[in-house]
């Protein structure tokens, strides 16, 4: 059986939302099962030795979380909000319940695809559990045992192991994917991502892994 492919994001990613449908397609096309690996972007960015959101000019967040979303999302046909009120927030609890629908066997890519629509297109507060149950269940789900499970031991866990790993493997940004060990970040290297699962790229001697 193909390996998984290993899929790094935070729940409150606007280009982790832009990506989450086209990689559920590649997943499906291709046969290989997606990997969700939530995570803590307020640690992986400073561990990455990248500049922390709040400390970075205005220049830079005007263009890359102003100008670009409303590129993007003109281009990709993706409704988006560029600065919507509950952008900033919890992101245990709203990772805890896709960790929880992937633990329990539910379907976590309609889930978290739900989960960053309702952040980035309505502007739902996703750090609110009675919206996360109410988004869980739009998407076909029972969202009471993935609330019970969400803030318990066994998901956050698995969530700081996620954050950890994330460091380890030279994550540094939201999303990320791993294809075979190949990394490539970002929704726009999808088109990347969709190669790697056709065909390796080559590597040369001194190429990372």
């Amino acid at each position: 059986m193909p390996a998984a492919i290993d899929y790094f994001y935070s729940t409150r990613s606007i280009y982790a939302y832009f990506g989450a449908q086209r990689i559920i397609d590649l997943a499906r096309r291709s046969g290989r099962r997606l990997n969700h690996l939530p995570i803590d972007l307020s640690r992986v960015i400073p561990a990455s030795g990248s500049q922390p959101f709040d400390q970075r000019s205005a220049g830079h967040l005007a263009y890359y979380f102003g100008r670009e979303i409303e590129r993007w999302s003109e281009y990709l046909g993706i409704p988006a909000l560029v600065d919507p009120r509950h952008h900033y927030g919890d992101r245990a609890l709203p990772s805890g319940f896709v960790i929880a629908a992937q633990q329990q066997g539910a379907d976590a890519d309609q889930l978290h695809l739900a989960i960053l629509a309702a952040l980035w297109r309505d502007d739902r507060d996703v750090g609110d559990p009675q919206v996360l149950c109410d988004i869980a269940r739009e998407t076909g789900l029972d969202p009471q045992p993935l609330r019970d499970a969400a803030l318990g031991q066994a998901a956050q866990a698995e969530f700081l192991r996620n954050t950890d790993a994330a460091i380890a493997r030279g994550v540094f940004g939201s999303p990320t994917y791993f294809v075979d060990g190949e990394m490539l970040y970002g929704q726009d290297r999808l088109m990347m991502v969709e190669r790697a699962l056709e065909r390796p790229f080559r590597r040369s001697a001194t190429a990372a892994t």
